[in-house]
């Protein structure tokens, strides 16, 4: 079946099976290799991407559910050159080691910010760590994480105040 996806801002008509997920579609027919494959069975986060604005795990999306929807992944956020200012916290508080969770990373505290934002919480490393308890690094000891999206949130926040 034909399934028509918005992935980072352009239409993707993709002919998959009614069971193909959506991080199939991503890293396979599209080539968008940002988005892993960690464990296949949602509990590690390093294929969260965007969806319609909110943090999924593809893998546990099938692809004809994403029929319509606009779909972000780490690629569409930023580049070498612009990086979002979660890429950049990330890279100046050494938020990662490995990096193979990190994309995972990066859109679920994208997210999270987005939604304490938008409800006015606030966001201490408490609330940080439980906001990413569905992403599973194994190589850090999620401090540098936390201090990585404390910075990306200040820096968010203010660039929300100043637009």
């Amino acid at each position: 079946m034909n399934v028509a996806i918005t992935v980072n801002g352009q239409v993707q008509n993709v002919e998959v099976a009614a069971n193909t997920l959506l991080v199939n579609v991503l890293r396979e027919q599209l080539g968008l290799t940002g988005t892993h494959v960690g464990c296949d069975t949602s509990q590690c986060g390093a294929c969260t991407v965007h969806l319609d604005g909110r943090a999924v795990k593809s893998c546990s999306v099938l692809a004809v559910q994403a029929q319509g929807a606009q779909v972000v992944t780490i690629e569409g956020i930023g580049s070498t050159d612009d990086l979002h200012p979660m890429q950049a916290a990330f890279q100046d508080c050494h938020g990662l080691q490995c990096g193979f969770c990190t994309p995972g990373m990066i859109m679920q505290a994208i997210d999270l910010v987005t939604d304490a934002q938008s409800q006015s919480k606030p966001l201490d490393s408490d609330a940080i760590r439980h906001g990413l308890e569905g992403n599973i690094c194994r190589c850090t000891g999620y401090q540098n994480i936390v201090a990585a999206v404390a910075k990306g949130a200040a820096e968010l926040s203010s660039k929300a105040k100043g637009a």
